[in-house]
């Protein structure tokens, strides 16, 4: 018999998440950190992947980095997981807090995969939709939270791919009302400085995603990372793949947390550079950016222009931005990652140019 049973039934109609990869001269679409470890600490690293047994599995739980992570953040090693970039932190939780019969409260726009994982371990969504500046509507959010019924929910600070923050003040009376499990994604946090990391010390039902992807130009090497109460991450381990953390992603991390530090002057250079984007960007005809704490910036093109033909002339250009035109909430809606001067201005004048065509 040449046939094949079909997939699990909640699979029919979902599309693979795609990160819409092209290659580009300018690579301003995936939020990353343009600028690459430096060059000092890459010997740092080389050094240390040189000491890492091949043909030894990893510490399953990366346990020298969970140390350093719990130091620096003034928690136990119990209070901090790792996991293959946050993506595998993510899916974690929608396997011990979702599944059938359970609910996950979605906050969108903001990033899709949340509803994507709800969905392929089906969990039942509920949508508390932003408002038209993209702010988070909090009495919506709280009033549906009391109701008693949502199993966890996600809140992105700063948000992608809107760029702005959730208030502290918010997060506390989201973990105050009710037991619901409240993951603070915090991938961007290092261009903030805005963390809900106190707030551990009161709430339970709190965990903190954080990445060394963004700030510390780590998107290749896929490592993240959750801070929370011990008995929460237990449930994490329980439904997280064995050896995930493979040895060389653990060296190569330990030797860029060390010397943290030395990314600031980058990352104070990225939010001076987003600053002047969002300038020029509001200076421009046809064009509304809004404001962001993050490494990116989300812009509207006016109706009379099509932003996904906007978008294809950019690429034509060399420059790769990313294309939520057609996305519910985000109808028209660009996000440009924040890149080196040269990057940023080469975007700005192709931008200007196609405008004012």
């Amino acid at each position: 018999m040449n046939a094949v049973r079909p997939a699990a039934p909640q699979l029919a109609g979902i599309q693979p998440y795609d990160p819409k990869y092209l290659p580009a001269e300018v690579m301003l679409s995936a939020n990353e950190n343009t600028l690459d470890v430096p060059f000092e600490i890459r010997r740092e690293v080389e050094r240390e992947v040189r000491r890492t047994a091949f043909n030894r599995y990893p510490d399953p739980l990366a346990n020298d980095l969970r140390d350093m992570i719990a130091e620096a953040n003034g928690l136990d090693r119990d209070q901090v997981l790792m996991g293959n970039g946050g993506d595998e932190l993510l899916f974690d939780m929608a396997l011990a807090w979702g599944g059938p019969g359970r609910t996950f409260m979605n906050l969108p726009p903001t990033f899709s995969v949340y509803a994507y994982n709800a969905r392929i371990t089906n969990t039942a969504v509920v949508d508390v939709p932003r408002r038209a500046d993209f702010s988070i509507d909090e009495d919506a959010v709280l009033e549906r939270l009391a109701q008693g019924d949502i199993d966890y929910t996600i809140v992105t600070s700063p948000n992608n791919p809107t760029g702005d923050l959730a208030h502290f003040s918010f997060v506390k009376k989201m973990l105050e009302i009710s037991d619901t499990l409240v993951m603070v994604d915090e991938a961007y946090f290092e261009f903030s400085r805005y963390t809900a990391r106190p707030l551990l010390a009161e709430f339970d039902n709190l965990v903190i995603l954080r990445t060394f992807s963004k700030a510390f130009s780590m998107a290749g090497v896929r490592l993240g990372y959750i801070l929370g109460n011990e008995q929460v991450l237990d449930e994490f381990k329980k439904v997280r793949l064995p050896y995930s953390v493979d040895a060389v992603s653990q060296a190569i991390a330990r030797v860029v947390f060390a010397n943290r530090a030395e990314f600031e002057r980058g990352i104070d250079a990225i939010i001076e550079e987003r600053q002047r984007l969002e300038d020029a960007l509001n200076e421009m005809p046809f064009v509304t950016a809004f404001p962001s704490e993050s490494n990116y910036i989300l812009f509207r093109i006016d109706e009379s222009r099509d932003a996904a033909v906007v978008w294809e002339l950019l690429y034509e250009a060399g420059i790769l931005v990313r294309d939520f035109s057609r996305a519910q909430y985000l109808e028209n809606c660009l996000r440009v990652s924040v890149g080196t001067h040269d990057e940023n201005t080469r975007f700005l004048e192709a931008l200007e140019s196609i405008l004012t065509m």
